[in-house]
């Protein structure tokens, strides 16, 4: 009688179904891409789509991609943190040494993963690139030797350059670091740096005002998310003091900054999306290496240099890999 009960009960008992959307739903992976300037518009994020595509993600299928960018201006950083929570996250990517620091400091549980970080180490994200431990891994431009090359190039482009302006952001982490290798590289290759730092757009536009009467030979842009947001009044300015500027990105250079040597950022988003592929099938970031740069690229634009009534040498033509003409 008990079998029969019991019976009656599993044959009358209401079936419950699942909507295949709500099935769909918990199979989904959620990301965050937490960007310092990187556009969800932009060669960096189609590269990082294309990364996850290429490991077999589809976006609605199984994973789900919410990029936030700051457009190059820090304080909005926190914004990106304050529902992580209740976000259900399966990782963060970020841009930038700013980004990164902000999502440190809201989780230690997510994994990050670095897309493009200047000095993981030395700004305190992780104990080595070797073995970052904790919930942090991905990439780094190597942001601070990087810098120190970009200035010899510069005076190897223009080699009667003696007299440099630098201009950089001091809320960027590694652009401590940064200025202090520049000013240990620079006397060793006949070059006199002056440093003008910048936090602000109306900061930005005094750094440039007066410099078309001083000696100085070219600008130095030291990279970071501010001043990739400002790409276009860097260009402008520079040719209003008609002086030649140096920095690092290659798209940067096909507008018509004059030489950029870089590593290729976009390339760097689309393996940061193979780190999420690992994470995702169960690898701990603390336990994957931090990948450095193999390949740089050296950009010329000889159009912007004609302009400038400029001379490229053709040791540096024969190097780069592409030049503008």
């Amino acid at each position: 009688m008990m079998r029969a009960a019991l019976l009656f009960a599993l044959l009358t008992m209401p079936i419950q179904t699942v909507s295949p959307g709500a099935l769909a739903a918990d199979k989904i992976a959620h990301i965050r891409v937490i960007a310092g300037s990187v556009l969800e518009q932009s060669e960096e994020a189609e590269a990082f789509r294309r990364g996850l595509r290429d490991a077999g993600y589809t976006e609605g299928e199984n994973i789900a991609v919410e990029w936030w960018s700051a457009g190059g201006r820090y304080e909005r950083l926190p914004e990106a943190v304050r529902d992580l929570a209740g976000a259900k996250l399966a990782a963060i990517v970020v841009e930038g040494t700013p980004a990164a620091l902000v999502a440190k400091r809201a989780t230690s549980t997510i994994p990050i993963v670095l897309a493009i970080v200047g000095d993981p180490v030395g700004s305190g994200l992780v104990v080595s690139l070797a073995h970052p431990g904790g919930n942090i891994t991905g990439l780094t431009n190597q942001t601070v030797d990087l810098a120190a090359k970009r200035l010899q190039m510069l005076k190897e482009a223009i080699p009667s350059a003696t007299r440099v302006v630098v201009i950089f952001n001091p809320d960027t982490g590694p652009n401590a670091a940064t200025v202090g290798r520049l000013r240990e590289v620079a006397p060793g290759i006949g070059v006199q740096v002056t440093f003008r730092s910048v936090r602000t757009t109306e900061e930005l536009r005094s750094a440039f005002t007066g410099l078309g009467r001083t000696k100085a030979d070219a600008i130095f842009i030291v990279d970071d998310g501010f001043m990739a947001a400002r790409r276009e009044e860097l260009l402008r300015r520079g040719m209003e003091v008609r002086l030649p500027i140096v920095y690092a990105d290659t798209p940067f250079a096909r507008k018509g900054v004059m030489l950029s040597y870089a590593v290729d950022h976009a390339a760097m988003f689309r393996r940061a999306a193979g780190y999420v592929d690992k994470i995702l099938k169960g690898a701990k970031p603390g336990d994957l290496p931090i990948e450095q740069p193999t390949r740089f690229e050296l950009v010329v634009n000889l159009r912007t240099a004609k302009a400038l009534g400029l001379t490229i040498p053709q040791s540096i033509l024969a190097r780069a890999d592409e030049v503008i003409e």
